[in-house]
């Protein structure tokens, strides 16, 4: 199955960046879409922004401006660079990819990186 590995994250103040970066591996499965999502404690897991193999993007409302996802099919990597960071940002981010084989789909999540924003 899919394997996806984050690395990136930790504390940040105010005002500042951070980058997130996902690497997949495909073991026979094929990506096409991938994307991150983040959860603060008490609220439901929402995406943040997600990137097809294509390379067409979409972004939550309230990270457009700030954030911004790429990929790089050959390496089957994806980031989200994060500036302008504020501390409504904290939460733990999850990449996650749509693969498929053989016409069987399904989603693979990776580990979570934890984003901490100071005031």
């Amino acid at each position: 199955q899919v394997q996806l590995v984050e690395s990136g994250g930790g504390l940040v103040q105010a005002g500042g960046s951070l980058r997130l970066s996902c690497a997949a591996s495909e073991n026979g499965f094929s990506i096409t879409r991938m994307a991150w999502s983040r959860q603060a404690p008490g609220s439901q897991r929402e995406v943040v922004a997600q990137i097809t193999s294509g390379g067409s993007t979409n972004y939550a409302d309230s990270v457009k401006g700030r954030f911004t996802i790429s990929r790089d099919n050959a390496e089957n990597t994806v980031s989200l660079q994060m500036n302008r960071l504020e501390p409504e940002d904290t939460a733990m981010y999850y990449c996650w990819a749509t693969a498929t084989n053989s016409g069987w789909t399904y989603t693979a999540w990776g580990q979570g990186s934890q984003v901490t924003v100071s005031p």
